[in-house]
């Protein structure tokens, strides 16, 4: 099972990055084959298997010998590296599935922030839609829904306030209409608390994220894939996160 998941999580992380990559650019992503982004050249079996052929190929084009970036098989390994904790933390089980879903709309909404500085609305619908199959498959209870719910209103209402006071401060945009809803789905995932530590997590990788790209004060970056990347940890990790992060504080 857990080959099987590394195996599977791999070739979804493949897709998903074409998905960004086509999303970002204004392209359809259910239509056409793959081709290299420099020659156009479609791709032929032995050029998609994940992580392998970019290894063989030593990270270039089979066709124009253009260098292809390692972001490509990053992409692959780190979603092989969820779906293998997603199985090994829930099992093989219906939330195991969901949250696997999750976490995939979580890498292809931070790639296309990365790219465009764009979270579609599409995808954290489809989030949202993938939460809300899931309550009666998850045996959820009424009162555990309406709690998602909440949270996910709060926490959008609430950023979405401070934003619109900090846009009327700063006289520009402080934090994008998409971050905003994202927080908003990730409340109904993770809830209350959950939710919180989200944030908070996210703005400490928000300022590495920063760093990294060579934003200074007052720049615009892509704020998306931090609060992804938190949210995705929470997931997965989240009772020792919190556990971890209280003893800082010596709670």
């Amino acid at each position: 099972m857990s080959v099987l998941a590394v195996v599977l999580g791999a070739v979804l992380g493949s897709f998903l990055h074409c998905a960004a990559w086509r999303t970002a650019r204004g392209e359809s992503f259910v239509a056409g084959r793959s081709r290299c982004p420099h020659c156009s050249h479609e791709l032929g079996p032995l050029d998609l298997v994940p992580v392998l052929s970019w290894l063989l190929l030593r990270g270039r084009c089979r066709y124009c010998g253009a260098r292809i970036p390692a972001r490509y098989p990053a992409a692959e390994l780190l979603f092989a590296a969820a779906a293998l904790a997603c199985l090994l933390r829930f099992g093989a089980t219906a939330e195991a599935a969901r949250n696997l879903a999750f976490l995939g709309c979580l890498l292809f909404l931070s790639l296309t922030d990365l790219d465009a500085m764009i979270i579609p609305d599409g995808c954290l619908l489809f989030a949202a839609g993938i939460w809300a199959v899931f309550v009666p498959l998850l045996g959820m209870s009424w009162r555990d829904a309406l709690r998602g719910i909440a949270a996910g209103l709060l926490f959008g209402g609430a950023m979405l306030g401070i934003s619109l006071l900090m846009d009327r401060i700063l006289k520009k945009e402080s934090l994008g209409g998409g971050d905003i809803k994202l927080l908003a789905v990730i409340g109904l995932y993770l809830g209350f608390t959950g939710t919180l530590f989200t944030l908070l997590f996210a703005c400490v990788l928000g300022l590495l994220l920063a760093a990294a790209l060579k934003r200074g004060a007052g720049q615009a970056f892509p704020f998306g894939p931090a609060i992804a990347a938190s949210a995705g940890l929470m997931l997965l990790f989240g009772e020792g996160l919190v556990q971890w992060y209280l003893g800082l504080l010596g709670f």
